[in-house]
This record gives C-alpha cells, sequence and structure tokens, in this order.
C-alpha cells in the first residue's frame, strides 16, 4: 500500500465536522469494474450475505469482499486507506465491506423523504451506553461510483460536528432535517470517510438513475466484526502482512492462538511513514 499523507487541512476538517470528503479517490477504471462487480451481484438471483430492503428502494450484499476479486483493492486502497489509519492509529481491522444500490424513490415522493432514517453507526451502541457515552470506534469510507454532483440523488447526507454531541441528534418536525445539513456533491469516484458517532441520513434519490457505492468500514481490533467472524482462509492468504491484519488473520494458519491477533505491521508501516 502507498502512503498519502494526511493534511493538516485534512485532519481539522474531520475532527470538527466528523467527516472528509476525498475528491477523486477512484480512478475512471476501477469505478467501471466495481460497477460491474456490483451489477453482476445485484442481477443475479443469490440470496447469501444479500440485504435487500422489503420496499426494493435498497439491494445489496454485505462483506461484500469476498463475493468478486473487484473488491479486494480497496482493503489497502492507497488514496483513503492511509489517511484512515493517521486518523485512527494502527490498532484496527476491517469490520464491514457493503455494496449498497439504491433505486429512484417513486414518483411524488417528497424531497424531505430520509431512508435510513437520521442515525449513528454501530447499531446498539447508543442504546447500550447512551450518546453521552459513545466513543470514536469504527469509520466508514464510502466511494460513490455514480455521479451525485446534483441535489436529491441519493447521497448520503451529513450532519456536521454531530459526532461531538452528548445527546440525541434534533430534528425539525417541518423539515425532518438537523439544522446543519451536508449533502455532499460527488462525482463517480469520490469518497467520504466519516466516524460512527457522525449522524448521516439516506438522501433522496429523485433522479431516474441508481445511486451505486461501495462502503468499507474499519473499527477497532478490540469490536468485533460486523459482517463476519473469520475471513475464507484463502482471501486472508492472498493478501500482505497489512492485509491480513486488516482482515483480522493471525500469523497462524493452524489455528494456534496469538494474542492480540496476531502481529502488527500496520504500527511498523505507519512508523516508517510518520515518523
Amino acid at each position: 500500500m502507498d502512503f498519502t499523507s494526511l493534511s493538516n487541512e485534512q485532519r481539522k476538517r474531520f475532527d470538527e465536522d466528523g467527516f472528509l470528503i476525498v475528491r477523486g479517490a477512484l480512478d475512471a477504471g476501477t469505478v467501471a469494474r466495481l460497477i460491474e462487480a456490483g451489477d453482476r451481484l445485484v442481477e443475479s438471483p443469490r440470496t447469501s450475505q444479500r440485504q435487500r430492503s422489503p420496499d426494493g428502494q435498497y439491494d445489496g450484499f454485505r462483506n461484500c469482499i469476498t463475493l468478486d476479486p473487484a473488491f479486494e483493492p480497496l482493503l489497502m486502497w492507497s488514496k483513503t486507506v492511509p489517511l484512515l489509519l493517521q486518523l485512527f492509529g494502527s490498532n484496527v481491522q476491517l469490520a464491514t465491506s457493503h455494496l449498497i444500490y439504491k433505486y429512484p424513490d417513486p414518483p411524488g415522493t417528497p424531497p424531505s423523504r430520509r431512508l435510513p432514517g437520521w442515525h449513528r453507526d454501530i447499531a446498539g451502541v447508543p442504546d447500550d451506553l447512551g450518546h453521552a457515552s459513545v466513543p470514536r470506534m469504527e469509520a466508514k469510507i464510502a466511494y460513490y461510483l455514480t455521479d451525485l454532483s446534483e441535489p436529491a440523488c441519493g447521497a448520503t447526507l451529513m450532519a456536521p460536528g454531530s459526532h461531538l454531541l452528548k445527546e440525541r441528534l434534533k430534528i425539525d418536525a417541518q423539515t425532518g432535517d438537523p439544522e446543519k445539513v451536508c449533502e455532499p456533491s460527488l462525482r463517480p469516484g469520490d469518497a467520504v470517510i466519516f466516524e460512527n458517532r457522525t449522524w448521516h441520513a439516506g438522501g433522496v434519490n429523485l433522479s431516474k438513475r441508481i445511486r451505486k457505492a461501495v462502503m468499507f468500514g474499519y473499527a477497532y481490533r478490540w469490536l468485533k466484526p460486523m459482517d463476519y467472524l473469520i475471513q475464507p482462509k484463502e482471501l486472508v492468504e492472498r493478501m500482505d502482512p497489512i492485509g491480513r491484519q486488516l482482515l483480522g488473520g493471525t500469523d497462524d494458519f493452524a489455528g494456534a492462538y496469538v494474542p492480540g491477533g496476531g502481529g502488527e505491521p500496520i504500527r511498523e508501516w505507519l512508523k516508517t511513514h510518520c515518523s
């Protein structure tokens, strides 16, 4: 994985807003390969790992890194993952890889529709710990594959600064949104990195296009992954040491217990580039 340095301005934006937009994170060829793989999965009859809403507005697959080789490079994508590691440190692994297709909303849908509604990530944590005690545990890198440069095309809405709230987000009864809302204007290949405490919602899709995205989430290694318990051995073995750590692999594939989940190659990699 090549190193991309996190600028002081990027760190400031992430610390203040709870999210960071990375322009041109994916090149056109990668976007095309991801769309091809995503379309193939969504058009298939496969039900395993599938997550589809009853109304058909959402369709996609969890732990998609195991479903097509096109998704594997995102695990260590050089334009985004090093930024996340500089924000979160080295003790992380992949928690989720989620292919998400959001279809156009039916004619007459109000622009204020939010699906899913405003929420924080890592389901259950705010209820278990209370909003005042929710720590920063995970961040997602959302890669957008379709054009979201116009409003109401299904972009994920963000509430800037909401990661610092110690209570539930206040929603205006008339608009259905908080006081501050960011609807990112995104081109194919742009990415958004956002942390678990940042309140966000699914914006309405009034376009005639399917909004296509892939989200890779990384969490501290002491947190159980959301999409898997153990990744397929053949996938882990294809990776270098950094990739193995990110997939939760150990140094011993014979099943022997390795304290801490194996070595810490990411820590050494960061030391090399950030010293």
